[in-house]
């Protein structure tokens, strides 16, 4: 039966946060569970059962921002250790196999609201230019071409500490290194991919100085490097390199080749061509060197959270939870808890071959979710 899967959550919580309030609790669960029927803010939901949404919103106010950022880390800590174990014990070569790789990444939430916390002007990749909206910094494992949500925070334009977001995923992997200790992995071995967005050299020595080994990151076009005692910015170096044709373990034209530059120092780049057109190229921030196809492994499961957050938005429409103030992380727990619900039925045999979307639509046709509602969770409210 599917609805066993709510077990690993509730087994989870009470084993972690027996302290605090089950109803609140519940109402979180409940809140996640309706995602998988259409319902994807408390107010939608409260109209479908006939309840005042005030009482759901009553239950989520319990929550501190610290304790909901501790479930949040907690939950998709233990969802991605479970899924790590039976791998990173095994050799490199299994590990490359299944695609174990961190991945680094910001989405951009437009947003008009004045009352929403950490609310500015970013610049959308979506739109190509400056909006008002809330910027989403995660992490995420890929592992067997799934995306695992690690870390997720929403960067801040004002405060004392973490203001930057080299900073911010500094802090985010020290948090993360820890959580995976606890649990007998050392996550750092896994390779880091990224865009060049916040790079730096000081980045780069932050990184090995936690222990990072394998560091990959898509570089931008104006920054400039020395090849064979030519300067040249990289969009110049792009269009003149010759790209040899696809080889073993690299299915697309390529070049790798030493660089110098003034900010990184002696570095590998290696240059790609994805299509007729467009030719891209990534940096080795390594503390080893890496061949061609390596990198290009490595690089290929960056894909993966551009997925995560396409299902985040268009999916489960991360945008419609319009909590203010703290609870815009108790709307984030909750959008968590609904994509890991869905990954956990998507391994069950009867949902293998199903998109998510598929899944839901299956259980809308199949199940009730007043019944369900009644069955599994206790009457924190009346269900009409």
């Amino acid at each position: 039966m599917w609805q066993q899967e709510f077990i690993w959550f509730f087994a989870l919580f009470h084993q972690e946060f027996r302290k605090h309030n089950a109803i609140a609790f519940e109402v979180l669960m409940v809140l996640a569970v309706a995602h998988l029927f259409g319902f994807y803010n408390p107010k939608q939901l409260a109209d479908f059962l006939e309840v005042p949404h005030q009482q759901f919103y009553t239950e989520l106010k319990d929550w501190s921002v610290y304790h909901v950022k501790k479930m949040l880390l907690r939950f998709m800590v233990k969802q991605a250790a479970e899924k790590l174990k039976p791998v990173i014990s095994k050799s490199a070569a299994t590990r490359s196999r299944a695609g174990t790789t961190l991945s680094i990444d910001n989405s951009v939430m437009d947003r008009f609201g004045k009352l929403l916390r950490c609310t500015w002007s970013w610049y959308s990749g979506r739109y190509h230019k400056v909006i008002r909206g809330q910027d989403l910094l995660g992490i995420v494992l890929t592992i067997h071409h799934i995306a695992l949500p690690l870390h997720v925070l929403f960067c801040p334009k004002q405060g004392r500490y973490h203001t930057t977001k080299a900073d911010l995923l500094i802090f985010m992997l020290t948090q993360l290194k820890t959580a995976f200790l606890r649990e007998g992995i050392d996550i750092t071995q896994l390779p880091l991919t990224m865009d060049s967005a916040y790079v730096s050299q000081e980045l780069r020595a932050r990184l090995h100085q936690l222990g990072c080994i394998d560091i990959i990151i898509a570089g931008k076009g104006n920054y400039v490097f020395t090849i064979d005692a030519q300067k040249w910015d990289a969009s110049t170096w792009k269009k003149v390199l010759m790209l040899e044709e696809p080889t073993w373990g690299i299915d697309v034209p390529s070049c790798r080749i030493w660089g110098s530059s003034p900010t990184f120092g002696s570095l590998i780049l290696f240059f790609f061509r994805k299509s007729t057109t467009r030719s891209y190229y990534l940096m080795n921030f390594s503390q080893r060197s890496l061949r061609g196809a390596e990198i290009w492994h490595i690089w290929k499961q960056h894909h993966v959270i551009e997925c995560f957050w396409k299902i985040m938005k268009s999916i489960f429409q991360i945008r419609s939870m319009y909590l203010q103030g703290d609870g815009l992380y108790t709307a984030l727990l909750i959008k968590v808890f609904a994509y890991l619900l869905a990954l956990r039925l998507q391994a069950q045999s009867i949902f293998s071959k199903l998109t998510i979307t598929e899944i839901m639509r299956k259980l809308r046709r199949e199940e009730d979710l007043r019944d369900f509602l009644v069955t599994h969770f206790h009457a924190p409210f009346s269900i009409g």
